[in-house]
């Protein structure tokens, strides 16, 4: 029996990551990774990862990755998002990947906007603890560190490494283990899936204005 061809949505985080490597686990053969970057930054529209690191995390896993630029303006981003989407199908794609956790808002704007363009939605984290998810993630191998958290998080959580240790200081901050919420978000850097790491050479922790003030890692150099 032949494998289902799908796509992975893609941000270059740990979430993402974990659907992946399970839609892989299950069976799906994933011809492609999406990934959505702003067109004036051209770094990644949620996490804010630079678009040729996460080019190079795809080169290490070895899917090809297609990046799409995109607005801010989320009605336009529903449209880019289906154009994609119905530009990849002709590869005979007929599910997509997604790392959703209880987000129910993002669960059903996902499911919606799937059926408009008829492709099937798989969702390998939803509705599972999101304490459970992290844990499993460092338990299969995957290292991703923190690239942006919130201010009430502080300084302290850029750049650090996701780990046991880490998770409990998270919990105790009230804090989603998983950053559900929007508290952090990171960045793969390695991981069974991966050929090898990413090295991250030079780094600078600085302070970002945006829909919030948030702590940011700007990442200078890698390989």
């Amino acid at each position: 029996m032949d494998k289902l061809a799908a796509l992975a949505s893609w941000s270059g985080g740990k979430d993402s990551c974990l659907a992946c490597y399970k839609a892989l686990r299950q069976g799906y053969d994933v011809k492609y990774l999406l990934n959505f970057i702003s067109r004036e930054s051209k770094r990644g529209c949620f996490h804010g990862i630079e678009s040729g690191l996460m080019k190079l995390q795809a080169e290490l896993i070895g899917i090809p990755l297609v990046q799409k630029e995109t607005t801010a303006d989320m009605k336009k981003y529903e449209e880019e998002f289906k154009e994609a989407v119905t530009g990849l199908k002709k590869h005979r794609i007929t599910h997509m990947v997604f790392g959703d956790i209880f987000l129910l808002d993002q669960v059903n704007w996902v499911e919606r906007v799937c059926k408009d363009i008829d492709i099937t939605p798989i969702e390998p984290l939803w509705n599972n603890k999101p304490e459970n998810i992290v844990e499993e993630f460092v338990n299969l191998g995957f290292k991703a560190i923190i690239v942006s958290c919130q201010e009430k998080l502080g300084r302290e959580f850029i750049g650090r490494t996701i780990t046991s240790d880490l998770i409990a200081e998270l919990k105790a901050k009230n804090s989603c283990p998983c950053g559900e919420n929007g508290e952090f978000h990171t960045l793969v850097i390695d991981g069974p899936i991966f050929k090898r790491a990413i090295r991250i050479i030079k780094s600078e922790p600085i302070l970002k204005e945006g829909f919030w003030k948030h702590w940011f890692l700007d990442i200078k150099e890698y390989s």
